[in-house]
């Protein structure tokens, strides 16, 4: 099976750098890599330039406005926008419910909804995970009764992403309580401005604003917003995480980062003395390199497998569990590198002279609040311990 790519995706790649080259907006650039938040208004604008170019419904049909490349045109794609800084595009609606749509909406649900995700009128996020229904998701608690043309939902979801800005959300509930926890759950879109719907802010330990509890009291959902059939949301709610798991990966992101931390371990920081000289460190950083090295050629054989029809299955368990545990120790080794530069202290208290302007222009003083957000890499979109169960059964057969 041949990784390297042909000359047609070179040729793709160099468009797409001539793109990010032209197009991607500088501000948005210097918040990506000064690991700033992005505002809803950054995430759009960056957007909109993406739907200009036909570039921002990646997988949809071009029918429905999408653009139809194959696994290796994603990744290249992937790779190049990480090392230029443009934001991740965020996956709610392009990434996620709309493919469920696509797959298992009616014709009028994609008519009405796949336009607005397009062009940004409608921004979602996903109620999946509940206090006592995470990993184990089968089991969550929020019910939807049948009341005439209409679901009563009554219920809770937690850590949901960027929902103070959201729109839509599209939910897992529980429609069928004495069924089989998997066969008794059904998919429902639900408008965030039904009475009833409270969205309560979590504050993560950097100190940002970007997940919440989600409370549903009597709310009542149309039952033309049901997708696919009554109690058999799993099948749309499986589809999706294949999907999300797969681009847990952030092979791009991991490149990006690891290439900063070079940067950074080069310069003379603390005691005059680049920290890569220590054969301990240096050590660390190539375990690191060697693990994202094959985890990028696992990539390409599962894109190149992909080109000839085939279909990622427990794979995209094995690249969430090891993508997201990288990234983790590459922010872990940054933050070793940057030493007392990374404690979570404010900008103007920090003495940085010493450090140049490497520190101060490349990296922000919140390099801390970064490895603490990467902690969730290894719980989020399925445990990694789930993860590995469900490689172990499907491929171990243990």
């Amino acid at each position: 099976m041949d990784i390297h790519y042909t000359p047609a995706e070179l040729a793709f790649r160099d468009e797409v750098r001539a793109f990010l080259t032209a197009e991607l907006p500088a501000d948005i650039a210097a918040k990506v890599r000064l690991g700033k938040h992005l505002s809803k208004q950054d995430h759009q604008r960056w957007q909109q330039i993406l739907s200009k170019r036909g570039w921002f419904a990646v997988g949809w049909p071009e029918e429905l406005g999408g653009v139809e490349w194959g696994a290796v045109e994603k990744h290249i794609f992937d790779e190049e926008c990480a090392a230029f800084g443009a934001p991740r595009t965020i996956p709610f609606g392009v990434n996620m419910v709309a493919p469920v749509i696509i797959k298992f909406g009616t014709p009028e649900q994609k008519a009405h909804y796949l336009p607005r995700i397009l062009d940004g009128t409608d921004w979602w996020c996903q109620g999946y995970s509940e206090p006592g229904a995470g990993s184990d998701l089968a089991s969550l608690k929020t019910r939807a009764v049948r009341d005439g043309d209409h679901y009563v939902v009554n219920g809770q979801k937690t850590w949901t992403t960027l929902g103070q800005y959201a729109d839509w959300i599209f939910c897992l509930v529980r429609t069928d309580p004495e069924a089989q926890q998997q066969r008794g759950i059904s998919f429902l879109l639900i408008d965030m401005q039904t009475p009833g719907i409270t969205v309560r802010p979590i504050i993560t330990l950097d100190g940002d604003h970007e997940v919440n509890e989600v409370f549903f009291d009597n709310v009542r959902v149309p039952v033309e917003n049901l997708v696919g059939r009554e109690n058999e949301g799993w099948t749309c709610a499986k589809y999706l995480l294949t999907h999300e798991r797969t681009g847990l990966a952030g092979i791009g992101g991991s490149k990006a980062l690891l290439k900063h931390l070079k940067k950074v371990a080069r310069a003379e920081l603390c005691d005059g003395k680049p920290l890569i000289d220590d054969p301990l460190f240096r050590a660390q950083v190539a375990e690191v390199e060697m693990q994202l090295r094959a985890i990028e050629i696992a990539t390409l054989r599962i894109c190149a497998a992909a080109a000839h029809g085939g279909v990622p299955g427990t794979e995209s368990s094995i690249l969430k569990i090891k993508g997201t545990e990288i990234r983790q120790a590459i922010t872990h080794l940054l933050r070793k590198v940057i030493g007392p530069y990374a404690l979570p202290m404010l900008e103007e208290e920090l003495d940085l002279q010493f450090a140049g302007e490497l520190l101060h222009a490349d990296y922000s003083a919140s390099l801390s609040g970064d490895y603490f957000n990467m902690r969730k890499l290894s719980i989020f979109g399925g445990s990694n311990e789930i993860q590995k169960n469900i490689v172990s059964k499907m491929i171990l057969e243990l």
